[in-house]
């Protein structure tokens, strides 16, 4: 699973971008459109002739964009087998094909401006790389000592007073209920074990629902069944869809820490994932007690999450968070990936 959804969203042993994602697309997009402008601006001096002049060479560029983006989603898997080398001598030589294409459609129209192949093709280049340095640039910012440093320090870390409480509870137990003790002592380890591992590569959602079934054992443990109630909506979960590590269990912890723990009576937190098309839905929600403890931790907590499905994700995946109802409302829709994606 190593080689799963590296962070940088360029795969792994390759510096191309995923073309398929939504971020990649727009801001090849800006990128593209911002160099036209440049030229439009460069060949003629006044700024109404300007706009023309954009309009004509965008009539150029942007059809080989739309193509290059749509070929280049379609053909990931083949660049990426590829190598960097391969796969970039592949894609100009696409561009440059494209180019042809379009002089040979509707160059005719534009003779009269200078547009011959070779100019366009000189042109084509010379954007093309231009985003590719951008993209190079943009990845070797997010990847491996920056983003590493990033992805470690957005990694939720446990409360201290979980960690204290769960150990008096166990050791309340340890004469009357051996058996119980020793399973929670062991969810406490396997949580710890996760909590504690260098969680840079996606996961599969199975994992991370026994993590917070693990984690809510041992809450039970310590707050009681009838304090802490749990609803489970996992029956349309694709057990084989891949998350950012400790994406579900430090909400969990959220839920019980700010909705249960300030209320004596306790309440239900409910979790439900599910598909939804091409999108991976997780929702959970907790009860808000009158004296609430959301605080500065939980929008951090909050915003941590948020900024590391941004790092694996981009503008593919969002996160909602509301009080409704007297209940707080979390949802996060992220991009439906496997391992044989």
């Amino acid at each position: 699973m190593g080689n799963v959804a590296s962070i940088n969203q360029t795969g792994t042993g390759i510096r191309l971008p995923n073309f398929c994602n939504l971020g990649v697309m727009l801001r090849s997009l800006v990128v593209v459109n911002i160099l036209i402008a440049a030229g439009a601006v460069l060949r003629v001096p006044d700024l109404r002739a300007a706009a023309y002049e954009y309009m004509v060479m965008a009539t150029f560029g942007e059809p080989i964009l739309i193509a290059s983006l749509v070929a280049l989603c379609a053909a990931r898997r083949w660049l990426h087998a590829l190598g960097y080398a391969g796969s970039l001598a592949a894609l100009l030589a696409f561009e440059l094909a494209l180019a042809w294409v379009i002089v040979y459609a509707v160059g005719d129209v534009f003779a009269d401006r200078g547009m011959s192949f070779g100019r366009l093709a000189v042109l084509v280049l010379v954007v093309t790389g231009i985003t590719l340095v951008y993209f190079d640039l943009r990845a070797r910012a997010l990847a491996p000592a920056i983003a590493d440093a990033r992805i470690q320090a957005l990694q939720a870390r446990i409360r201290p007073h979980f960690l204290y409480n769960s150990i008096n509870a166990v050791l309340s137990l340890m004469r009357s209920e051996p058996r119980r003790a020793e399973r929670a002592l062991e969810d406490l380890a396997d949580l710890f074990r996760v909590l504690m591992s260098e969680n840079r590569t996606l996961a599969p959602i199975a994992d991370e629902v026994e993590l917070a079934r693990q984690y809510l054992a041992i809450e039970t443990l310590r707050l009681g069944e009838d304090r802490l109630r749990v609803s489970w909506n996992i029956e349309a979960m694709p057990g084989d869809a891949l998350v950012p590590p400790l994406m579900l269990q430090p909400l969990v912890e959220n839920a019980v820490y700010h909705g249960i723990e300030p209320s004596p009576e306790g309440g239900e937190v409910t979790i439900d994932v599910h598909r939804d098309g091409r999108q991976l839905v997780m929702a959970l929600g907790n009860p808000v007690p009158a004296e609430s403890r959301q605080s500065a931790g939980n929008r951090m907590a909050i915003a941590n999450i948020r900024e590391r499905l941004q790092l694996h994700f981009d503008a593919e995946a969002s996160m909602r968070s509301e009080v409704s109802g007297g209940r707080y409302h979390v949802v996060i829709r992220m991009p439906y990936l496997t391992a044989a994606a």
